[in-house]
């Protein structure tokens, strides 16, 4: 017995001729690195067609992973899930990377899958095992990362009886993931499997969920990898309409204060090479989401950086006067928006977006366009040339002369603390300069990412990893740990907070037994830093419960050097800005371990600029007391 829910079509993200017909899809097999600025993509047909055989359900569960193309796997065995770790003991194409709690596990499957275009695969048992899969699968849910997550159920006469470690893991994830399953029947463990893949890798991508009772791992079949798939009800469409895609064409030729509003779906569609073509073309200016960091170079001069409650006052303002905005793979979320009804009042907007469902949810679309946004840029190319061809380019000299003066007036900055200790953004600024823009940097929840997201220079997608959506607080370790597995030869850094690290830190010691070298920057402020930040602005400096005595003073609880030391990783401390290039660079040179640095910085460091929650974006504050001076009427 298989039961789940029809799928339903997504949002931007790898596809493939299947899409097209998901009634018979080719099975996804090997999956290979995508190239820069190009599709992540699935390798097809990449591993040999064998005979059906006679197997036990577990063996047929390895083998299945081994024909879907999976490499790598994150789990912990438990005892529902056990009959598949002897069989896994036996396989040559799977590494299993037993890592020291299931959310480990499913972060790090959602790292790999960031960093690398593939599925990322994690494994867990019944019960608590299964449970604390929840806040990885529905962080991968929020962010669209394609992911399968493999749990071990009781056995098929006991679902329902409260047996012990039970838990309906089904019901549970139903609302945080693309599909799900549950399987009894051991003749349809490849099947199931093969559909799992090609469900969270196509369409928009997401995590899917496959719970296998252990009766049916224990029991005898037939092992059959399917050549065909039937999905009825599950077409993505990626194609778009060409009647959209000429009106599209048509209003952004015509606009006066352009501007393409960059989200996520830039990144899981590999739609870089094409979107820089568009920005070109169309003299936009453009603002990148924080989940679409790197999807156009930072250096790019119509770059105005991240919008939102944290974003650059040029981002947030062009978005507030445009006469048209352009959403490309974006959702139009609260943090980006504001105040939604006050978000770019006097803007058209076209939507383009994998996923129907994101269409006009948060804010109308006047030309909606439903397709994966590297074929809806391909498309729209062609239709803007004929429209610049036909009419000429729009002069957009005004726009730009009044976006060069807000950026002039109000670039990114900081000023250093007073108390002694360091500068965050100082800190996070030199790693970024030192390290380069080929490094995959791996961010927590809270200022530190906030700040990496600001300070840190993107110019090439897929390196910059974070929680945006569900904003999960430990999420930095493990992933980071996924993203070096699934590109060894790249350098590595975690960006965390001393909160967050916390709350994960005991991957360091899978880092080390496994030779994952991951370097971490451990922005240490003693605090729960954002919280304490709201509790300065909004609740009258009454630091309720944000004090977390790591760093300042004589308590140091734990002494994160002392920890890195204990689980096998080199332990630095930096509390002076004349050694903080000198550490890094330290760190640089390390690459037979892990790597902690412990910068200890104010506390009292803030994230600007800002939008308070549910206020206008008109009300940004470029310091704390200071907003620009509109023109209201404009």
């Amino acid at each position: 017995m298989v039961q789940g829910p029809t799928p339903t079509p997504m949002r931007s993200g790898p596809t493939s001729d299947a899409d097209a017909d998901a009634t018979q899809a080719p099975m996804p097999s090997a999956p290979k690195p995508a190239p820069r600025g190009s599709a992540p993509a699935q390798r097809r047909a990449a591993t040999e067609i064998v005979a059906p055989h006679e197997v036990s359900g577990a063996e047929s569960i390895v083998r299945s992973l081994e024909s879907a193309g999976v490499e790598v796997v994150f789990g912990i065995p438990g005892g529902a899930i056990l009959p598949t770790y002897d069989p896994l003991m036996d396989s040559k194409k799977l590494r299993h990377i037993l890592v020291r709690h299931e959310q480990g596990g499913g972060h790090a499957a959602s790292g790999y899958a960031h960093a690398t275009g593939r599925v990322g695969v994690t494994m867990a048992t019944s019960g608590p095992g299964a449970t604390n899969l929840v806040t990885p699968i529905a962080d991968a849910n929020m962010d669209s990362i394609p992911m399968v997550a493999i749990t071990g159920q009781v056995g098929a006469s006991l679902i329902g009886t409260d047996a012990f470690q039970e838990a309906d893991i089904v019901g549970i994830t139903l609302p945080i993931t693309k599909h799900n399953f549950l399987v009894t029947n051991p003749d349809d463990i490849p099947r199931v499997i093969a559909e799992a893949f090609h469900i969270a890798s196509t369409g928009r991508p997401g995590p899917v969920l496959v719970d296998i009772a252990k009766s049916a791992m224990q029991a005898r079949t037939t092992f059959s990898w399917p050549q065909e798939m039937n999905l009825p009800g599950y077409h993505p469409v990626t194609k778009p309409h060409s009647k959209q895609i000429r009106e599209a064409a048509r209003l952004l030729a015509g606009a006066r204060r352009p501007v393409l509003y960059i989200g996520g779906g830039a990144i899981r569609s590999g739609a870089a090479a094409e979107l820089r073509k568009l920005v070109d073309l169309s003299g936009a200016a453009a603002v990148t989401t924080l989940m679409a960091r790197g999807a156009l170079p930072d250096t790019h001069p119509q770059n105005l950086g991240m919008p939102g409650m944290h974003g650059t006052v040029p981002a947030v303002s062009a978005l507030q006067k445009a006469d048209l905005v352009f959403a490309l793979g974006a959702r139009f979320d609260d943090r980006v928006t504001g105040k939604l009804s006050s978000f770019a009042p006097h803007a058209t907007i076209i939507h383009a977006d994998i996923d129907p469902a994101e269409i006009g949810k948060n804010r109308t679309a006047d030309v909606p366009i439903v397709g994966d946004l590297k074929e809806v840029i391909a498309d729209l190319l062609p239709e803007l040339q004929r429209e610049h061809d036909e009419h000429g380019k729009p002069d957009l000299e005004a726009w730009w002369r009044q976006i060069d003066s807000w950026r002039e007036t109000y670039p990114l900055g900081f000023t250093e603390p007073e108390d002694g200790h360091l500068s965050p953004q100082h800190v996070i600024s030199r790693l970024g300069e030192i390290s380069g823009p080929d490094t995959i940097y791996v961010a927590g929840v809270g200022q530190h990412q906030m700040w990496a997201a600001q300070f840190i220079k993107y110019e090439h997608p897929n390196t910059w990893l974070n929680s945006g959506g569900l904003g999960t607080m430990g999420y930095s370790i493990p992933a980071a740990m996924g993203a070096k597995v699934g590109q060894p030869d790249r350098t590595v850094w975690a960006i965390d907070g001393d909160g967050c690290f916390q709350m994960t830190n005991q991957e360091l010691a899978t880092c080390t037994i496994n030779d994952i070298p991951i370097k971490v920057a451990l922005i240490n402020n003693s605090s729960l830093g954002m919280v304490r930040q709201w509790q300065t602005l909004f609740y009258e400096s009454r630091y309720s419960n944000t004090d977390l005595n790591t760093g300042h003073g004589t308590r140091r609880i734990p002494d994160f050097v002392k920890l890195a030391d204990a689980y096998g990783c080199v332990g630095i401390r930096v509390e002076h800005a004349n050694e903080v290039d000198a550490a890094i660079k330290r760190a640089e040179q390390i690459n037979d371990q892990p790597v902690v640095i412990d910068f200890n910085v104010s506390r009292d460091a803030m994230v600007w600029p800002m939008v308070a929650t549910g206020v206008s974006n008109d009300d940004i504050q470029y310091a704390r007391g200071i907003s620009p001076a509109w023109d209201r009427e404009d």
